[in-house]
C-alpha cells in the first residue's frame, strides 16, 4: 500500500489534511481538518482533490519517487469525476 499525504488551507483558515492511499489498484481518500479527530473517507474523490492528487503524484514521479503508471491511474479518475459533473 502506497500513501501519499499533504495539507491544505480551507477558505475559512483552517487546515485540512488529506491523505490518499493506493492498494489493490484501488485509490481512496480521506480528510479531517487539523482540530478534528475523526477522518471523513470519500466514496468517490471529489474532482479538485483529484487534480491536487495529480499534481503530487506528477511531482513525485519527475523525482522518480512514484510510477508513471499512477499519474495515468489519476487522469483516468480526473476524466471519470468530469464526465459525472
Amino acid at each position: 500500500m502506497k500513501k501519499h499525504e499533504w495539507r491544505e488551507k480551507t477558505e475559512e483558515g483552517e487546515t485540512r489534511l488529506v491523505t490518499a492511499t493506493r492498494h489493490g489498484g484501488q485509490w481512496k481518500l480521506r480528510s479531517r481538518l487539523k482540530t478534528e479527530t475523526e477522518w471523513t473517507l470519500f466514496p468517490v474523490i471529489p474532482l479538485e482533490d483529484l487534480e491536487t492528487l495529480h499534481e503530487l503524484m506528477s511531482n513525485k514521479y519527475r523525482r522518480q519517487r512514484a510510477p508513471y503508471e499512477h499519474v495515468l491511474e489519476i487522469e483516468v479518475l480526473i476524466e471519470a469525476a468530469k464526465l459525472r459533473k
